[in-house]
């Protein structure tokens, strides 16, 4: 399956800081758009709140001049954005009454949120879910679907 610059990109920056626990989702500089734009804040002059889908007024300048941030859009940055916090647990958009997880920075919490965002980032460039394990579980006539070799590679 092939993918595109952008994608193969965002999917690493987001792989490693899951792994250096520099993944945080209440940090604009550290949650999943903060990653992909190499751990920038300036995304969040796009839209008002953090989490929120409506562009504000520097968003939509931007927008409508088709501007585009490591390959992605001020509209699609607020989508990976909100993926994320919803998959960890977060009513969006962020503030102090909205519900949010105990702990943020818990590999699990932090998995569901990128497991969602990333599904994201594949639908946005029209490929399969890469994070999508269950072709590995289908089985037709009892035979298996995938050598392991396949579905091993790297």
């Amino acid at each position: 399956m092939g993918t595109s610059k952008r994608l193969d990109r965002a999917i690493k920056k987001l792989y490693i800081a899951f792994y250096n626990g520099t993944l945080h989702p209440e940090c604009s500089k550290s949650c999943a758009v903060g990653n992909i734009l190499d751990n920038k804040d300036s995304w969040k002059h796009l839209s008002d709140s953090h989490g929120s889908l409506q562009l504000n007024y520097v968003g939509l300048v931007n927008q409508n001049l088709g501007r585009k941030f490591n390959g992605y859009s001020p509209v699609e940055l607020l989508q990976i954005e909100s993926e994320f916090l919803e998959g960890c647990g977060y009513v969006l958009p962020l503030n102090a009454s909205n519900r949010k997880p105990k702990n943020p920075t818990d590999k699990e919490v932090l998995f569901q949120g990128l497991s969602k965002a990333i599904a994201l980032l594949c639908a946005l460039d029209g490929v399969e879910n890469v994070m999508d394990y269950s072709r590995l579980f289908q089985s037709q006539n009892k035979t298996q679907p995938y050598a392991i070799a396949e579905v091993m590679e790297v």
